[in-house]
């Protein structure tokens, strides 16, 4: 069993490459081409560390293609680790320029990367139906270096109707469900994070819950507001639409 000597510390390792020897012994290093099941490609480059082996130079290598090796002394914690990352990571999101997984990645590492682009035209239609239609002025707009941003509304919650979404005109809003949770953000700032709610007929996932208490708060008033039910619209079409040929 080889040793190796890993942020100083000696370490005798069964693995086969470096960065299941490191994240053996708990140290957290990023990469996203790795598999274990997979033979190593070093796509990523952020896996980088830097290695000694005796009486050579150290040097910075990609610790899922090196090969363990007895006398082997890594640093994972070095400034020229730490640039070697950076690079990598500007380097990945030039391809994927609004990659929430790369932007959330660095973040843990402790590098921050520039802006992903802006396709807001600062046009308002977000922030206008927000306000005048949906009436939750979830979202404002705000000076920063003097340049206005739409942004999430600090003390308006978004109800996740995704209205905002639909109306923009650049694609600058984005939504995604997952599960029962649907997350609406623009640029790297997240508006709202809403429990979608199933239908009582369907069962498929339709609306956030807090869109659901708006509405009824705002109908429950009305002498006509039916008995209160969560269908889908489809449902609540062809429901509607039994009800009157019964009749």
């Amino acid at each position: 069993m080889p040793r190796i000597t890993i942020n100083g510390h000696p370490v005798d390792t069964q693995a086969t490459r470096l960065i299941e020897a490191i994240r053996g012994q708990g140290i957290e290093i990023p990469a996203l081409c790795h598999h274990p099941a997979l033979s190593p490609a070093g796509a990523c480059k952020l896996c980088a560390v830097e290695v000694a082996r005796p009486d050579k130079a150290s040097k910075i290598g990609l610790s899922c293609c090196l090969r363990v090796r007895e006398g082997m002394e890594v640093r994972t914690d070095t400034e020229r680790v730490y640039q070697a990352r950076v690079k990598a990571f500007n380097d990945l999101i030039r391809y994927a320029p609004e990659s929430r997984t790369i932007r959330d990645l660095a973040r843990d590492f402790g590098i921050e990367l520039d802006p992903a682009p802006d396709e807001c035209i600062r046009c308002r239609l977000c922030v206008r139906v927000c306000r005048e239609v949906v009436g939750a002025s979830a979202l404002s707009v705000e000076k920063r270096d003097g340049v206005s941003y739409v942004v999430p509304h600090p003390e308006n919650p978004c109800l996740g109707g995704a209205t905002c979404v639909n109306i923009c005109p650049t694609g600058a809003i984005k939504m995604e469900d997952s599960g029962d949770l649907r997350t609406i953000w623009i640029r790297d700032e997240t508006i709202g994070q809403v429990s979608l709610q199933r239908c009582e007929a369907c069962g498929n996932l339709f609306a956030t819950e807090r869109f659901l208490e708006d509405v009824h708060s705002k109908t429950a008033p009305h002498p006509d507001t039916k008995e209160r039910h969560r269908y889908c619209p489809t449902c609540a079409r062809m429901l509607s639409y039994r009800v009157r040929s019964a009749g």
